[in-house]
């Protein structure tokens, strides 16, 4: 009995100092997000060669980083924003949480009903940590259970997670020890400091999309995206002195619209792009990687680097459809179309992570991911494993992507489910189901109850609609998307015509 007692009192210890260990061991964390930053939105080429948009813009922390971590040429997020920052906040599909629009003022769409479809109820205010917010997602946000877990948890930028009037609207409601700059709006006021970014010449806000809390650089002659670097350098230091590993989301607000220059670099695009608006948003581009290198820089500085892993990312494909210099719909190609859309240019994004001493440097992973599965790879990452949520999580971990364990896709299946009204038109653009499974990409149009169906491989700017020929196919991924659809309680518009909820896409064919 003696025996078994010191044996059980060892086992005991070891478990604890095995705990203990893993808790040392945890690392900082840094999540870079960027607002409506394409495939081609950068000098690295995320394809398998350079195109003309990679000769345009001059990023070289961005190619840094790739050079030091692994490069996902497959990467998904939704095709527009808050749905995004939802499931990376909660780890579950946007069919699930509904989040499935952009989110502004409490009960209220932003967006008018097209002409033949109603929009279902889906959940305009938000994602909350409470559940007694009506018509929003309750969930245990990812940032909490990072805090809970002894990080010290940071937010800087945009937001854009609640309604405005709902507890999910301050970032410090969702887990977060400091919300820089973050608030209900998706958008800045303005990104010069010498406009107050968007306030009143006496700080106070002049609208819904005044950005808040930088007011000791009103007046400047600086750019938001070096604002916000500045602040999150702040609160990284801050951490350090509390002796804490620190969750940085940098969100920057870049390269949103309003598409405006940021001056550090504005003359030089002059100099070599004819369009105002594509130089403008060129040197917008720069100023957001000027960032990622400064935030590189400090870790280096502070000796942390080693200890650092810096996630890279987009929150939607690159706007194209309206608001930018030059041909619509073009400036993600080869990629079809842009933001708001269920095609490539609406969806795939620029992504990298590099994790010294796990990812090897300079690899290339072509698997595919979306944005849900954040949520659980960054707590494999931080060693956290024993977490519950309220919530069901759909994301899967890529800590074996980045391990080299695993680099096929080919059994993963993805969703898409954007039963809204974004605004503009154009390809792709509209409400839709969309799944993905191996080098098949079916698209579904609520509308009118038309499919498309790309191979992705062979055409990766979907030039080629094979619904007509590839019957079979079209079936198969018609019937594993309605499956899926089904499985969550997705909801689906209304038609005006018949009064009647749009059909699965499994009934229709």
């Amino acid at each position: 009995m003696k025996k078994i007692v010191i044996i059980l009192s060892i086992l005991l210890i070891i478990g604890e100092n095995c705990k203990a260990q893993r808790k040392e061991e945890r690392p900082n964390i840094i999540m870079f997000l960027v607002d409506d930053m394409g495939w081609q939105d950068c000098s690295e080429s995320f394809w398998k060669e350079k195109t003309a948009f990679n000769k345009r813009y001059h990023t070289p922390n961005i190619e840094l980083l790739a050079s030091q971590g692994i490069k996902f040429t497959q990467a998904y997020a939704c095709a527009v924003c808050s749905p995004t920052r939802v499931s990376f906040l909660s780890g579950m599909n946007a069919a699930r949480h509904r989040v499935t629009n952009w989110t502004l003022r409490r009960g209220v769409s932003s967006v008018q009903e097209p002409k033949n479809l109603s929009m279902p109820e889906w959940n305009l205010n938000g994602v909350q940590a409470v559940d007694s917010i009506e018509r929003s997602v309750y969930v245990t946000p990812l940032p909490q259970i990072l805090k809970d877990n002894g990080y010290f948890t940071i937010h800087v930028g945009k937001a854009h997670f609640g309604a405005i009037g709902t507890p999910g609207a301050n970032p410090l409601n969702l887990g977060f020890n400091i919300n820089i700059a973050g608030h209900a709006a998706g958008a800045p006021g303005s990104y010069q400091g010498s406009n107050n970014f968007g306030n009143n010449p006496d700080g106070t806000p002049k609208n819904t999309w005044s950005v808040p809390g930088l007011e000791k650089y009103h007046g400047q002659d600086i750019n938001l995206s070096e604002v916000l670097t500045k602040e999150a350098i702040l609160a990284m230091d801050s951490s350090l002195k509390n002796d804490k590993p620190f969750f940085l989301y940098m969100a920057h607000y870049a390269v949103h619209t309003p598409i405006q220059a940021d001056n550090r670099y504005i003359e030089k695009y002059r100099n070599q792009i004819d369009d105002e608006i594509e130089a403008k948003y060129a040197s917008m581009v720069e100023g957001m990687d000027k960032s990622l290198g400064d935030l590189m820089d400090y870790l280096e500085k502070k000796g942390i680097a080693e200890k650092t892993i810096v996630l890279f990312m987009s929150d939607n494909g690159g706007l194209s459809a309206v608001g930018r210099g030059g041909e619509a719909h073009t400036h993600n190609k080869p990629l079809s179309s842009g933001k708001g859309s269920a095609r490539e240019g609406g969806i795939r994004e620029p992504m990298i992570v590099k994790w010294p001493g796990v990812v090897k440097p300079a690899s290339v992973d072509n698997s595919y991911l979306i944005i849900e599965d954040f949520f659980p790879s960054i707590l494999e990452m931080a060693n956290i494993y024993n977490y519950k949520t309220v919530q069901h999580i759909d994301g899967l971990s890529f800590v074996p992507n980045l391990k080299a364990e695993k680099t096929s896709s080919e059994e993963r299946v993805l969703f898409w489910h954007y039963p809204n009204n974004w605004g503009p038109i154009g390809p792709g653009i509209g409400a839709s189901s969309t799944v993905r499974k191996g080098d098949w990409k079916l698209i579904y149009y609520h509308a009118d109850r038309s499919f498309e169906l790309f191979n992705i491989n062979e055409d990766i700017g979907e030039t080629i609609n094979l619904a007509k020929k590839e019957t079979k196919k079209q079936k198969e991924l018609a019937k594993i998307l309605t499956d899926y659809l089904k499985s969550v309680d997705a909801q689906m518009p209304i038609d005006k015509r018949t009064g009647k909820v749009v059909e699965w896409p499994s009934e229709v064919l």
